[in-house]
């Protein structure tokens, strides 16, 4: 029998949690230590009135609706993340395309630091103003340019915990203080930091999503995303995920909530190699700049330092030149990926602007400070001193 409501006990460590948290959905009788894959499309329905109701809106009996896999993984991302609820999509920008169908309306008006967030975010904000939806834009990025762009009539404040790929931290509390002034709704992408990192609805954010291809997952081998909620208000988006058709899929589920196993440890390591990286990188005669938000360098530092629990594994650099001598180095790395992404177990290098910022002009890119000698770096989980950083050096001395 489909047991609905399996929960440990309350958790209060957050590698418990990544373990061992959220609600199971197991057959009684089978026994098995681990959440199954519910592989199936539909489920009986002969008497409604007897199905659980997985998110307390509707009987389960459509996997578009809700999946037991699914759910697993959600409640456990609830717990991590402080929500009263969690929704399971198909990527991050399904998550972030569905909660702005539910939040906003024609006539709405979204604050965003645009040249701080994820491109496709702010692609997709502009195209939703040919439905009427209005974008205030912050610029320069940071706390307090978001703060003072705040007035009545912004429904929407859509920020970064840790900003891509400049690692600007920004000051939930502070954001989240002044939003309330106006009656805004905040909205925090917290891919970077993670729950290890920081817990949003924990200051005061109203909505967390994820895309958890990232290091949710951990291993770059999923496509998803999720969204978090501080309260009711998450029903009214899990109805626009039905309508869109946005549900994560059941064998996706599973290997999240695998990758969620090691999230804590997996993010212990990528700090502390991270952190081996950028100090390297800090004393490299080939390298002009280099962020970190735990190096007391980085211009969001002190924000860092108050908010943070993990800095994570991130470490962007500026190679002496341009972009010729910063493309010597993406091109001659041999152990590090050339590729795009980051959070997973391998050590990848991402030139962002002729990749993830490429549909950017040159005057945006140098507003929001991506420079062409700029590389992000993805510290994986290999040894540093032995490998990355050995990779690293051979590759700057074609720079």
């Amino acid at each position: 029998m489909l047991n609905t409501s399996v929960k440990i006990v309350s958790l209060v460590g957050k590698g418990t949690k990544s373990v061992r948290g959220g609600i199971r959905h197991v057959n009684d009788g089978i026994g098995s230590i681990i959440e199954p894959i519910y592989q199936t499309s539909l489920f009986d329905y002969r008497e409604p009135e007897q199905r659980p109701s997985l998110h307390g809106i509707v009987p389960l009996k459509y996997s578009r609706e809700d999946n037991p896999t699914v759910h697993a993984v959600e409640s456990k991302m609830a717990e991590l993340e402080h929500g009263v609820d969690a929704l399971g999509t198909s990527s991050g920008m399904a998550a972030i395309t569905t909660l702005m169908m539910a939040l906003l309306s024609r006539d709405s008006t979204v604050l965003m630091p645009p040249l701080d967030v994820y491109g496709s975010t702010l692609v997709l904000m502009e195209r939703l103003g040919r439905f009427g939806v209005k974008t205030v834009i912050t610029d320069p990025p940071g706390t307090n340019n978001v703060i003072n762009s705040l007035r009545n009539g912004i429904n929407v404040v859509f920020i970064e915990s840790v900003s891509n790929p400049l690692l600007r931290v920004y000051d939930i509390p502070k954001i989240v203080r002044a939003s309330r002034e106006v009656g805004a709704v905040v909205v925090v992408d917290n891919t970077l930091a993670t729950p290890m990192g920081i817990t949003p609805i924990s200051h005061g954010a109203d909505f967390v999503i994820h895309s958890a291809t990232k290091y949710l997952s951990g291993h770059n081998d999923v496509v998803a995303g999720f969204i978090i909620g501080s309260d009711d208000r998450i029903k009214g988006v899990w109805e626009w995920r039905r309508f869109l058709g946005t549900i994560m899929e059941p064998f996706t589920a599973f290997l999240v909530d695998r990758g969620l196993k090691t999230l804590h440890i997996r993010m212990r390591t990528h700090e502390e190699n991270a952190k081996a990286v950028a100090e390297f990188l800090m004393d490299h005669p080939k390298v002009e700049k280099v962020y970190y938000p735990c190096l007391d360098s980085h211009e969001t530092y002190e924000i860092a330092k108050k908010l943070l629990s993990n800095c994570g594994g991130i470490v962007s650099f500026e190679v002496k030149g341009g972009l010729r001598e910063a493309m010597a180095v993406y091109k001659h790395v041999k152990m590090i990926i050339p590729s795009v992404s980051f959070g997973g177990t391998e050590s990848i290098i991402t030139h962002p602007a002729s990749t993830t910022h490429a549909h950017w002009s040159p005057e945006d890119r140098a507003r929001a400070g991506i420079k062409d000698n700029l590389l992000r770096l993805s510290v994986g989980l290999e040894d540093p001193p032995e490998d990355i950083i050995n990779d690293l050096s051979q590759a700057l001395s074609y720079a």
